[in-house]
């Protein structure tokens, strides 16, 4: 079966989510003290541990999506929620829009179009 240009799509930017999960986990351990609106070294244990879990979820579920595997639709579901719920959290607790942007304007596009029914029948027919 061919894979449709949609879960390739969805793939990629999973990895990129990834990625962008295990950069905002570093700055939290305090490795990049250049990024974020605060100069110097920021650490925070917790965040670091939620943004590594984060990064190591999304790298699973990218495998998942290039699988197609039928329940990678759900999971991408939740854990985009999930991840624009800690994306929120953070911003409350005194974070900027400068640390969270790019994660949750990705999040958004990604629920946006797996909500799409083309995509949804994708997964179905996998």
């Amino acid at each position: 079966m061919e894979k449709p240009i949609g879960v390739t799509i969805l793939t990629f930017v999973a990895v990129v989510l990834a990625f962008l999960n295990a950069i905002v986990m570093l700055r939290f351990l305090g490795f990049f003290p250049f990024l974020g609106v605060i100069e110097g070294r920021v650490f925070s244990l917790w965040y670091a541990l939620l943004y590594g879990l984060l990064a190591y979820i999304w790298v699973w579920l990218a495998q998942m999506l290039w699988q197609v595997d039928k329940q990678a639709w759900m999971f991408l579901a939740v854990i985009t929620i999930f991840n624009l719920c800690i994306d929120f959290v953070l911003l409350v607790t005194g974070g900027s829009w400068y640390d969270v942007n790019l994660s949750v304007l990705a999040n958004t596009l990604i629920l946006i179009y797996i909500m799409l029914p083309g995509v949804r029948e994708a997964f179905r027919m996998a």
